[in-house]
């Protein structure tokens, strides 16, 4: 097995450190955070997500942190989103990049994003192809691999 040359750090605090917080932090702190995050050399940070504010509430205001970052041509931004309407929000957002999501667990699953293993990958069909035609990046990732909460 040879060891890779290169490694890609996706700097994800801005989405996942800050969607579970009690406490909404108010736009303007979430932009200050990854314009520091960028400042500090970072060049790839998930700044947010575009899910429904009634799931998840401190991502609410995911397309109003995107317009207001300090942003760098060598960083790329990108949202995660769960189906085409979050989609069609990130591009509007100007995201360099999309993540989609799903689960190797089907309970985390139906828990987490509502709907079956099988039916998240139904979902992420149109917003691939959309990314593609539009020649946006798109980054997959998988919950619960190794245990689920």
């Amino acid at each position: 097995m040879e060891i890779p040359k290169k490694i890609k750090i996706v700097e994800m605090a801005p989405r996942d450190g800050l969607q579970n917080e009690n406490k909404i932090v108010p736009m303007q702190g979430k932009a200050e955070f990854i314009n520091r995050l960028t400042e500090n050399g970072f060049k790839f940070i998930e700044a947010g997500s575009f899910v429904s504010p009634r799931w998840i509430p401190q991502m609410a205001d995911t397309g109003e942190v995107m317009r207001s970052i300090r942003r760098k041509n060598s960083v790329i931004y990108s949202v995660l989103v769960p189906n085409i309407r979050g989609f069609k929000a990130a591009v509007a957002a100007n995201a360099g990049e999309i993540s989609i999501f799903g689960a190797a667990s089907e309970t985390f699953s139906k828990k987490n994003i509502n709907c079956s293993i099988e039916e998240s990958l139904l979902r992420f069909e149109p917003v691939c192809e959309a990314a593609h035609q539009l020649q946006i990046p798109v980054r997959g990732y998988v919950s619960t691999v190794l245990d689920c909460p």
